[in-house]
């Protein structure tokens, strides 16, 4: 199969397309022939060499945490699905074998809900790490939550998650994003100097919890926002523990509990017309240098997808 890796870590030029041995699903685990997978900030980090110390990888190394496609290979004690399924769902990434290839062996997923494009679909991750932080801080009916990095592809399924639990959901953004953000579901505002003044302006009794999704240094201020710093968690500071702030991620040490019970939720809120998968962009597999690339802009619009 055709499988997206690199042998060496470096910019995204160290990507190649090569042919590798297929996968196959071993028990618990399902396969399926990949229609759609993401493309995340940890598969760049990965790449780049900067999670060395924290996820020693073998290489070559294929990446991808995500996929969307059809079953074709169902291991033994799995139930409740068979070949020819439409599934969208992550792999483990204890296993070798990544998600951006022709075929992915899946850890957990859910059944692809029509009103979701394959290219949708392939945001499992994104609704796995949203759904993990939204429960870490308790996001419930009633919370106010700000999310840094709105705009992004975790944001904006974030976005979408918290205000389907209930609660209010504030979200900083450029101002080029605002319009975007706010059809989501949130209260849009301007990241960078002068942020608490603004939240404090859009919700005068303050926000309960923050998540950051961003990465961009803002940690301090955040924690100021909300309080103490348990009352912040990140997805992508890696400087977190600097700050006394939780670095929710699902692999490596002191790694969170992968939330996968998400994927089902998400699934059923996109058939009810209430949660959408914003694609920043689609590449071929072939072009995958170009996604990482738009990846590390930090500007992308949502999710990034590479499509088989």
């Amino acid at each position: 199969m055709r499988a997206l890796q690199f042998s060496e870590y470096g910019a995204a030029s160290v990507l190649e397309v090569a042919d590798m041995p297929e996968p196959h699903a071993g028990p618990g685990r399902i396969r399926v022939a990949v229609k759609a997978s993401g493309v995340t900030p940890a598969d760049c980090y990965l790449r780049s060499g900067r999670f060395r110390d924290m996820m020693p990888l073998r290489l070559p190394h294929v990446l991808g945490v995500d996929a969307a496609g059809v079953v074709d290979e169902v291991g033994p004690g799995v139930t409740g699905v068979r070949p020819g399924d439409e599934v969208f769902g992550i792999i483990d990434l204890a296993e070798r074998g990544g998600a951006n290839a022709e075929y992915a062996v899946l850890a957990a997923w859910a059944p692809k809900p029509d009103a979701l494009s394959w290219e949708q679909a392939g945001a499992a991750a994104n609704i796995e790490t949203a759904t993990r932080a939204l429960d870490r801080l308790k996001v419930t009916v009633g919370t106010t939550l700000l999310i840094e990095g709105a705009a992004g592809g975790v944001g904006t399924v974030a976005i979408q998650l918290a205000a389907a639990r209930g609660a209010h959901v504030f979200g900083t953004a450029s101002a080029r994003n605002h319009a975007f953000v706010a059809g989501l579901g949130a209260t849009p505002t301007t990241y960078g100097p002068g942020l608490g003044e603004r939240v404090t302006d859009l919700a005068p009794d303050g926000v309960d919890v923050v998540l950051d999704c961003a990465g961009s240094g803002s940690l301090p201020d955040l924690v100021d926002l909300a309080g103490s710093p348990d009352r912040v968690i990140t997805v992508a500071d890696l400087n977190a523990a600097k700050y006394g702030v939780h670095l929710s991620r699902s692999a490596g040490p002191g790694a969170d509990p992968q939330a996968v019970e998400g994927l089902a939720a998400a699934a059923a809120l996109a058939q009810q017309g209430r949660f959408t998968v914003p694609v920043a962009a689609a590449f071929t597999l072939e072009n995958a240098a170009a996604a990482h690339q738009l990846s590390e802009t930090g500007h992308a619009r949502g999710k990034i997808v590479l499509t088989l």
